[in-house]
């Protein structure tokens, strides 16, 4: 018997399972469209931008030890202008020239010793305080001078000076130092008419600077150049009580420094530094006074000395100071309006045509001071 065929099923006829997973696919894509369409959007974060360079500037202080150089310049000027004017009106030379028994006395220089020579080595000591950007300094100073002048017609004298003298500038709070060493030519004449004194004296100053400054990585080193011009006019009226004197004196004095630019070698951020300039006009008004005293036919004399300093202008120039791109102007130091200058010297008559002195000078401001002493011999003939 041969087997039924099986019949045809339909869609109808399907079995419920096939149903069922329809059903349920259908089911899942509407819950899924549901849900995409309810959800919200969400950006992704924008990307981190690169962090920017670190910018450098110069510190503010790297430049300290310039500064402090630039002032050693007017100051070591200043005093050796200051000294060829005192000498030009210095009473003990009135004292001892108007003394023909006093030790060969040259009778101001008109006849017995025309001719005069003398050296002198001095030792100067100088503090500026914090000003501004500069956080202060101290200088010492060693030097000599080598001097010659000769009268050239009656109460007419002229004057040759040469002055070489090594500074060391120590900057301690900046980690700074440096050395300066300075030649310095002047020249003095004074004209006497009686008791009344004229005097007038130049200088023009040159050295070399070499400054260091101490950094994270080592020291940094320059190497710059410096001058100095100044000019001075003085009167003075020699005023004898007996042996004694009163000489007042009033003068006017012009300076002005210049240093060159530089660049700093080696260390950590060397910067480099453009020129610096400082001027000043100062008046001055005081007066000596002395008193000499003739033992075995030799002169002692002492005196003393004391000046009102008033800086009536000052132009002290703001420095450019760089380092790589980048770059700030920081301002040079400056002196008080108003100060004071004191001194005192003693002279000795060695023999008719020798002589040895001893001075100290003193200079007293706001934030300043220096004090100088000096030793000197002079020969006449």
């Amino acid at each position: 018997m041969r087997p039924s065929r099986p019949e045809f099923v339909t869609s109808a006829h399907r079995p419920r399972r096939w149903r069922i997973l329809a059903a349920s696919t259908a089911t899942i894509l509407s819950v899924v469209t549901i849900d995409i369409a309810g959800a919200q959007f969400v950006p992704p974060p924008p990307p981190t931008p690169p962090t920017p360079p670190v910018v450098l500037f110069p510190n503010t202080t790297d430049t300290n030890s310039r500064f402090a150089a630039t002032a050693s310049l007017t100051d070591l000027g200043s005093n050796f202008l200051r000294r060829l004017g005192n000498h030009a009106t210095w009473g003990t030379n009135a004292a001892i020239g108007s003394n023909p028994g006093g030790g060969g006395a040259s009778q101001a220089g008109t006849s017995a010793f025309p001719v005069r020579l003398w050296g002198e080595a001095y030792g100067l000591s100088s503090r500026t305080g914090p000003q501004g950007t500069f956080v202060g300094d101290k200088r010492e100073t060693i030097g000599g001078v080598a001097g010659f002048a000769a009268t050239l017609a009656p109460d007419f004298n002229l004057g040759v000076w040469v002055d070489q003298s090594h500074t060391r500038i120590d900057v301690p709070l900046a980690a700074q130092s440096a050395v300066l060493d300075l030649t310095q030519v002047g020249v003095n004449a004074s004209y006497s008419i009686g008791p009344w004194t004229i005097a007038a004296a130049g200088v023009h100053g040159f050295g070399n600077i070499a400054s260091r400054r101490q950094t994270s990585l080592g020291l940094t080193g320059s190497g710059y150049n410096g001058r100095v011009d100044a000019a001075l006019g003085e009167l003075s009226y020699y005023w004898s009580i007996g042996q004694a004197r009163v000489v007042p004196k009033t003068s006017i004095e012009y300076i002005r420094a210049t240093t060159d630019s530089f660049a700093e070698y080696g260390g950590l951020n060397p910067v480099s530094a453009g020129p610096a300039t400082a001027e000043r006009t100062r008046f001055l008004v005081g007066a000596e006074v002395g008193h000499y005293w003739i033992v075995d036919r030799r002169v002692i004399d002492l005196s003393a000395y004391g000046k009102f300093v008033d800086n009536v202008a000052q132009n002290v120039s703001t420095v450019q100071v760089s380092l790589g791109n980048n770059s700030i102007a920081i301002q040079g130091i400056r002196e008080s309006r108003y100060g004071a200058d004191a001194g005192a010297s003693a002279s000795f008559g060695l023999t008719d045509a020798l002589r040895l002195y001893l001075n100290y000078d003193g200079k007293f401001r706001d934030g300043f001071h220096s004090h100088q002493g000096l030793l000197g011999l002079e020969v006449k003939w």
